[in-house]
């Protein structure tokens, strides 16, 4: 179930990540703390190994250092932002500016609250 679990935060990344933007801090990281069970530091290193290599190698390096990064996870993830930020970014065409300013803001309201009271 963690393996479908994990692709399935993976993907959702990929799509917030077409549609806005976004993906490690905000979607992947609370994902893998809050639905997958990770630690905070095995989350962050675990976004960071799945992120383009420019952006996340050296301090996916670090993590993966003090053994804190879950090489299959990041893996499995990074096929998922692959395929979602393709679908994200067909979505956000879609959508008009004002729409997408408003799915945004709503999104990390959502996000927040679920970080700050569950």
């Amino acid at each position: 179930m963690n393996w479908v679990l994990v692709g399935l935060i993976g993907l959702t990344a990929g799509v917030v990540s077409g549609l806005f933007g976004v993906g490690g801090a905000i979607l992947i990281i609370p994902g893998l703390v809050l639905l997958a069970g990770l630690s905070q530091h095995a989350a962050q290193g675990t976004s960071l190994g799945a992120l383009l290599l420019p952006v996340g190698l050296l301090g996916a390096l670090q993590y993966y250092k003090r053994g804190e990064v879950n090489i299959p996870y990041a893996a499995i993830i990074a096929v998922g932002l692959f395929l979602g930020a393709l679908l994200g970014a067909k979505l956000a065409g879609s959508l008009s500016d004002t729409s997408l300013r408003r799915a945004f803001g709503g999104f990390l309201a959502v996000v927040a609250a679920r970080l700050l009271f569950f």
